[in-house]
């Protein structure tokens, strides 16, 4: 049986981010990075849910990622705002 090999290694780099805590424990972030891999760069965009342990560190649950396209931020933008 072979192994699964990644046909390249991927970074990861945080261009900008913002983040609002809700709840008692609980925060949102949605943040712009990059995924830089040896066949290029791709920038999208991350909204990801997470909590705080006791000594405040941060730990993610869940995350959506989408592309860094203005029709579809709009699109999800423009939804959320009317729901």
């Amino acid at each position: 049986m072979d192994e699964y090999e990644p046909k390249s290694k991927v970074e990861f780099e945080t261009i900008d981010s913002k983040k609002i805590d809700f709840g008692r424990n609980n925060f949102l972030e949605v943040a712009r990075k990059k995924a830089i891999t040896e066949d290029g760069v791709n920038e999208f965009i991350s909204v990801s849910r997470g909590y705080y342990l006791p000594d405040k560190s941060e730990r993610f649950k869940k995350s959506l990622t989408i592309p860094d396209e203005e029709e579809i931020r709009n699109f999800i933008a423009d939804m959320i705002k009317n729901m």
